[in-house]
């Protein structure tokens, strides 16, 4: 099976199941001589990881990350960064009963028919477990991107019709849903615990800006750098759409309301979402991203089986009644792969 790796310059090859021994990355094109903060990693895992409050799966994950290579005295050597997390609270057992059935919303059917063989413990390699790899590349290139001012925030902006109205930078990792706006949080919680109490699950948006983004990096036509951001955001599990800036909301407006206004300090607006023509233009760049309802829930479904057969199917074992609270640290990694990946083609880039 191919599509196993992301990027150009700073490329990642992810592998491991869910109920494998292991999940991990390999990094490569990591610049030699990064001192790696790997308490700084660790915390990014802990963001993501499960278990950590009612609105959450309970699998117990530590998700300790363990270097292989790359690293000396402290510092990337430039070359590939191998890290592993080792799986510890599987519960292969909760998918016996269905081995043999499609679980609907899941990548079940689709790749049993395209492979001849699915792995049904936890959904195996397209289980939203693989995340965890892509967090820890992502916190590294988060390090290679700090001492270059880039910071990257994402939070929760909607559950179900619950909209954020406020956005308090600080209040994103007190609440258990990610929301920068405490009020909604708290009543976004409510209605998650509802709809888990009722055998359902809910969808959500999640926003991610990054601050501190240079004029130039990206590229004109294919490789444009909201083309490489919605390519690594719609790479993610569970996400149905994305946007950049105003997004869909530009269909409403006029020209005269969508350009953004220039002063000599910058741009005053900032309805493109910080890139024009596919490269960065200074301002900060906002993506949102459509997160579904999660598709395991223990409501009857219909369905059918590997011999074609109609089934109904309850899905046991423990599962995020909303999967948006986990996405944002994954959302945020995707974006720091991106980034991290059109600095480094900027510094092989010809002078202007």
């Amino acid at each position: 099976m191919s599509a196993n790796s992301f990027g150009r310059i700073f490329r990642i090859t992810t592998f491991g199941e869910s109920h494998g021994h292991a999940i991990g990355v390999v990094i490569d094109g990591a610049p030699p001589l990064v001192a790696l903060d790997l308490d700084a990693v660790q915390a990014e895992m802990d963001r993501r990881k499960p278990g950590q409050s009612a609105v959450t799966t309970q699998r117990a994950e530590d998700d300790i990350v363990h270097v292989f290579s790359g690293l000396y005295e402290g510092k990337t050597t430039g070359a590939p960064i191998a890290l592993v997390i080792f799986n510890k609270d599987q519960r292969s057992k909760d998918y016996s009963s269905i081995a043999e059935i499609f679980r609907p919303g899941h990548a079940d059917y689709t790749w049993f028919k395209k492979y001849g063989i699915r792995d049904p413990r936890g959904g195996g390699r397209s289980s939203g477990r693989e995340t965890a790899a892509r967090v820890a590349a992502g916190a590294v290139a988060k390090q290679i991107l700090a001492p270059l001012g880039v910071k990257i925030t994402g939070h929760v902006t909607r559950v179900a019709d619950i909209l954020a109205e406020s956005f308090d930078a600080n209040a994103i990792e007190q609440n258990p849903v990610r929301c920068a706006d405490g009020d909604a949080a708290a009543r976004m919680a409510v209605a998650i615990e509802a709809a888990k109490a009722a055998g359902d699950s809910l969808g959500a948006v999640v926003e991610v800006i990054a601050e501190g983004v240079p004029v130039g990096w990206g590229d004109p036509i294919y490789e444009k750098l909201e083309s490489r951001l919605a390519f690594g955001l719609m790479s993610i599990g569970a996400i149905k759409g994305v946007e950049i800036g105003d997004g869909f909301d530009a269909a409403l407006l006029r020209g005269s309301e969508s350009n953004d206004a220039m002063g000599t300090d910058g741009f005053v607006t900032n309805h493109a979402g910080g890139i024009q023509g596919g490269i960065s233009n200074g301002a900060p760049i906002v993506a949102r991203i459509a997160v579904k309802p999660t598709s395991s829930i223990s409501r009857e479904q219909r369905t059918v089986d590997t011999e074609g057969r109609e089934r109904e199917i309850r899905i046991e074992g423990r599962h995020d009644p909303c999967i948006a609270p986990r996405v944002v640290p994954v959302a945020e990694a995707m974006v720091a792969l991106v980034l991290v990946d059109a600095y480094l083609a900027s510094k092989t880039a010809a002078p202007a």
